[in-house]
């Protein structure tokens, strides 16, 4: 794993220079390793986690030459050319049979899917291409192919093989096929222990009585909530900290002893009590702190002396503004944290659809609104227009919405009618 001191000198020594989007999630990704570790869990405690290591199959999947469908086995060099093919039919073979009998040249068993080929025999006529009237099947001239509707043994998974590989983020499939190859448990790498926690004198707890001037901090919420829906993340709630030199040190002091990676929302920016900033700066190295994006502008990132010795731990300190916190969640933090965790994961998808109305930009930032993605009234294919005030503190907008509309940092205006980068909930969620 890197060390603080890899990152180099932060900018912010230089004068709080701005970088691109795509910059940062580059400084971002050159700078991680995944955390390690194993675990051994219950296939049904897997899902969603990280496999640590390669699983190598220890059978032959299917175990033996076995039917793929429901009809009758026979020799497919019995098959003739032209006209019906006939074989006596002499008995039957189902599914979990452990020795199939042996039949006589001329002859067919009738055979259920997943049963064991009988000795000599190689394919199969489904019932639908078949008759059999008094105890003799007729094979209509080709209808099929010798060999046909026969599965291998090995053919599926050879024994030796590995089966899944390392940083696969298992899914239901995948536990599926460890059952099948009779595993009770797999390999998996620990969770992530991510600290979250909010900044802001303003801020209270739902259900505290609302003081003048205060509001309710809506971004632990969906912050904790984004962080679990991954599902290789254990969050630790440090709750709402106050803008106080103190309330800051002990909870970051904390957050360095329990977490590998610490994600705070709220006092990154150029207010006189964003003291957050030179907090941070005592404990690491941040290597940025400005991204030219809109709504997400003051975004940190950096790595973090921990008290232990070990290797650093990650800050993602992401803005107040709700709409902003979840934006640069998940334009940056998540799939650095995909990699912390050691996934092999492809990037969530990026599609084109096309803009149902102008929209005004200028270039020099990417710009992300929310968005709704549906099929055109027209039929020619899907279409994306903004869902309400675009403003950065109204997570309205963002709830109604299904996708990020993302304009690129040097893309200008939109008209009506243009395709568009969009950024799918449901690949980002």
């Amino acid at each position: 794993m890197s060390s603080p001191t890899e990152l180099g000198p932060s900018p912010l020594a230089q004068g709080d220079l701005q970088i691109s989007v795509a910059e940062a999630r580059a400084r971002i990704a050159a700078r991680l390793s995944p955390i390690g570790g194993v675990e051994r869990l219950a296939l049904a405690e897997a899902l969603g986690r990280v496999l640590a290591e390669d699983v190598i199959s220890p059978i032959d999947v299917p175990a033996h030459d076995n039917s793929a469908m429901d009809g009758f086995a026979f020799r497919g060099v019995e098959l003739l050319p032209e006209g019906d093919s006939r074989f006596r039919v002499a008995g039957a073979v189902m599914a979990g049979d452990a020795a199939p009998p042996a039949v006589a040249p001329g002859e067919c068993l009738r055979i259920m899917t997943g049963a064991v080929m009988p000795p000599g025999l190689d394919t199969v006529v489904p019932l639908e291409l078949c008759r059999e009237e008094g105890g003799v099947l007729s094979v209509p001239a080709g209808s099929l192919r010798p060999g046909e509707n026969r599965r291998r043994q090995g053919e599926d998974l050879a024994r030796g093989r590995p089966a899944l590989a390392r940083g696969r983020v298992l899914r239901p499939a995948d536990l599926g096929l460890a059952a099948s190859l009779g595993l009770t448990e797999l390999p998996v790498i620990p969770k992530l222990k991510v600290a979250l926690f909010s900044t802001g004198n303003e801020l209270r707890d739902a259900g505290q009585p609302l003081d003048a001037g205060c509001i309710y901090d809506s971004n632990r919420h969906s912050l904790a909530a984004a962080l679990r829906r991954l599902g290789v993340v254990e969050v630790i709630d440090l709750g709402l900290v106050r803008d106080e030199p103190a309330a800051l040190q002990a909870t970051l002091e904390r957050a360095l002893r329990e977490a590998d990676v610490v994600l705070t929302s709220g006092g990154v920016s150029m207010g006189d009590a964003d003291y957050t900033r030179d907090l941070l700066t005592r404990h690491g190295e941040v290597a940025f702190w400005k991204v030219a994006m809109r709504p997400g502008r003051p975004f940190a990132f950096g790595s973090l002396r921990r008290p232990t010795g070990d290797g650093p731990a990650w800050l993602f300190a992401l803005p107040g503004n709700p709409v902003a916190a979840l934006v640069t969640f998940y334009a940056f933090a998540q799939e650095a944290l995909w990699q912390l965790a050691g996934a092999s994961r492809a990037p969530a998808p990026r599609l084109q659809a096309r803009s149902a109305t102008a929209i005004r930009k200028r270039p020099g930032r990417t710009e992300f609104q929310r968005a709704l993605v549906e099929p055109a009234a027209d039929g020619s294919g899907w279409q994306v227009r903004p869902t309400g005030s675009q403003g950065a503190g109204i997570l309205r907008s963002m709830s109604e919405a299904n996708a990020l509309l993302v304009l690129g940092h040097e893309q200008g205006s939109v008209a009506a009618g243009e395709m568009v980068e969009v950024w799918l909930f449901d690949g980002l969620v």
